[in-house]
């Protein structure tokens, strides 16, 4: 009988976000680590995808992009959802589409009290507060959710990050692989603040995970293409990210 193999250790998963500024989490790996945070019903969190908004924001003119928007304050003791809010970054972090605050539908009520939603921020605060220096840790990290369907076409390729390679004016991001449906590429690439690339993956399989801290790396994703254009042909994300309040 062969063994199973070994998962890392929360402390082994830390260790090349310490090093090299980020991580990539195959779905074993990511389940593991929620399980304890109280994951549980992932298929009826991913089905929320099916009820985005489109953004109506790009300044591209495309029109492949669904999304819904939430924030939480997330302590040690509570996660708790803030009011509705516009999402901003400024354009030295966001070129495309940064400078005005954008205001999209709200992450579902059900959606954002879901146990799966709440098992990945639980884990975040584990990972942040464990990766920031004490010094630099607060009571209550401002943290931001964003349900992401980029949409391809056989005319109209589907760009992940339209803004291209970019940090978010964020301390941490999480990009967890929610579904991919009838596509081809969409690869991760990390490089370093000299924009020398130091890593590449593509989150294939439904909690497949890219981990960032975003003051160390950039990030940015290939688009996607349809395999068969008959066919809808689309990619379901989740990005967490956690700053200081």
């Amino acid at each position: 009988m062969t063994d199973a193999p070994t998962l890392p250790t929360l402390e082994q998963v830390e260790a090349p976000l310490r090093a090299g500024g980020f991580a990539f989490l195959r779905a074993p790996v990511m389940r593991t680590l929620l399980a304890p945070y109280g994951l549980a019903d992932w298929a009826g969190f991913a089905d929320s995808w099916n009820r985005l908004g489109l953004d109506r924001y790009m300044a591209d003119g495309g029109r492949y992009r669904r999304r819904r928007h939430a924030t939480f304050t997330v302590t040690a003791d509570a996660t708790e959802r803030k009011k509705h809010q516009p999402h901003y970054q400024s354009r030295d972090y966001n070129e495309l589409n940064g400078g005005i605050e954008r205001w999209f539908r709200p992450v579902e009520t059900a959606t954002g009290a879901h146990p799966a939603l709440l098992a990945i921020l639980r884990l975040m605060h584990r990972l942040v507060t464990d990766l920031t220096p004490p010094a630099g840790r607060p009571d209550a990290w401002h943290a931001e959710i964003h349900q992401f369907r980029i949409e391809a076409r056989p005319d109209e390729p589907g760009e992940p990050t339209p803004e291209g390679l970019h940090r978010d004016g964020v301390d941490w991001v999480l990009v967890l692989m929610v579904r991919r449906e009838n596509v081809a590429s969409g690869e991760t690439s990390i490089h370093d603040l000299h924009r020398q690339q130091v890593g590449h993956f593509t989150l294939a399989e439904p909690l497949d995970a890219a981990l960032v801290d975003d003051n160390r790396v950039y990030h940015g994703v290939t688009a996607v293409r349809p395999i068969d254009p008959t066919r809808p042909a689309y990619r379901d994300v989740l990005v967490v990210t956690f700053r200081h309040q």
